[in-house]
C-alpha cells in the first residue's frame, strides 16, 4: 500500500506554495542575506501575478515601498495584540486594557512609529487605510475591497496609486514625487 504524498510529507503542500527568495537587508549597520517567503504577503502575491498585458500587478518599487512600511510598522510594535498582557496582572492596582508606558518603548520602535506616521500623512487619508490593511495587517485584496465597500478589482488600482505615493515619499523612484503630485491635480 503506497502512502499519499500529502501524508508522507506534511509540509509538501506548504512547500509547493512558498515563493522563496534571497534578500539583502540592513541590520545594525551590517548587510545580511536572508531567505524570505514572498508569497506570505498580499504584496508578494500581487508582484508575482501578471495582469492582462503580461505585466506584474505591482512593480518592484511599489513592492519595496510596501515592505518598508510593513517593516517600520512591525518594528514600531503597532501590530494589535491578540493575547493577554500578563504584565498587567498581579499588580496592587487592577488595570483594564493594554496601557503601555510610552517611556518603555525603545528608541528604535519610537522612531519607526514616527516614520509610519509621516508616511501615512504623505500618502493621505483613505489611501493610508488601504496600505495599513494590505501591507501591515496582510489583509487580502478581496477582503479589503469588501471592507471598504469597493467593487471587485478596484482595490488593485487604488493600491497601485497608494504605493506610488508611498514610493514617492520614500524617494524610491526617480520622478515618483512628480507623478504623485500629478495624480492629486
Amino acid at each position: 500500500m503506497t502512502e499519499d504524498k500529502r501524508t508522507a510529507d506534511p509540509d509538501s503542500f506548504a512547500a509547493a506554495h512558498r515563493l522563496m527568495a534571497r534578500k539583502r537587508v540592513a541590520h545594525g549597520g551590517a548587510a545580511l542575506d536572508v531567505c524570505v517567503n514572498e508569497g506570505e504577503t498580499p504584496l508578494g502575491w500581487l508582484r508575482r501575478r501578471k495582469g492582462p498585458g503580461g505585466k506584474p500587478l505591482i512593480d518592484e518599487t511599489q513592492f519595496e515601498a510596501g515592505e518598508k512600511l510593513r517593516r517600520d510598522f512591525t518594528i514600531g510594535q503597532l501590530t494589535p495584540r491578540v493575547t493577554v498582557d500578563w504584565a498587567a496582572i498581579g499588580g496592587s492596582q487592577p488595570r483594564r486594557g493594554a496601557v503601555r508606558d510610552p517611556a518603555a518603548i525603545a528608541d528604535h520602535a519610537l522612531a519607526a512609529r514616527n516614520r509610519v506616521a509621516r508616511a501615512m500623512a504623505a500618502v493621505g487619508p483613505g489611501l493610508s487605510d488601504l496600505l495599513i490593511a494590505v501591507c501591515c495587517h496582510l489583509e487580502g485584496m478581496e477582503a479589503a475591497e469588501r471592507r471598504f465597500g469597493w467593487p471587485q478589482r478596484a482595490g488593485k488600482i487604488v493600491l497601485a496609486i497608494a504605493l506610488d505615493r508611498l514610493a514617492a515619499h520614500y524617494g524610491l523612484r526617480a520622478g515618483a514625487k512628480r507623478k504623485a503630485k500629478a495624480l492629486l491635480k
